[in-house]
């Protein structure tokens, strides 16, 4: 069993920036995909990024592109979400998720979820 525990999250104004960190615990591997989804109020949750295990391979939606960067540190078994310019648009839970894959994984398909960090951007 793996263990994802997201933090970061916050208020912050348009333009602003937020860094998101989701660390992992447990049976953790190397070898794992993570992506970082989100999910606004009365909305589906959708994927924002995906890194592949390696770090060398990324997915971004095109909502986030340009704006967002995903990044990882295998050493501290922790992935980041770098935000900027971020707009009223981005609110949401956002949620790490985790799967033993050495790909990048785009769907939902995870193996993995943590409990999500709220992100609120003000106007």
């Amino acid at each position: 069993q793996v263990q994802l525990v997201e933090s970061g999250g916050g208020l912050v104004q348009a333009g602003g920036s937020l860094r998101l960190s989701c660390a992992a615990s447990g049976r953790t591997s190397r070898s794992s995909a993570m992506g970082w989804f989100r999910q606004a109020p009365g909305k589906d949750r959708v994927i924002v990024a995906a890194i592949s295990w390696g770090g060398g391979n990324t997915f971004y939606a095109d909502s986030v592109k340009g704006r967002f960067t995903i990044s990882r540190d295998n050493s501290k078994y922790t992935v980041y979400l770098q935000m900027n310019s971020l707009k009223p648009e981005d609110t949401a839970v956002y949620y790490c998720a985790a799967d033993p894959s050495i790909v990048v994984v785009t769907t939902s398909d995870y193996a993995y979820w943590g409990q999500g960090t709220q992100v609120t951007v003000s106007a």
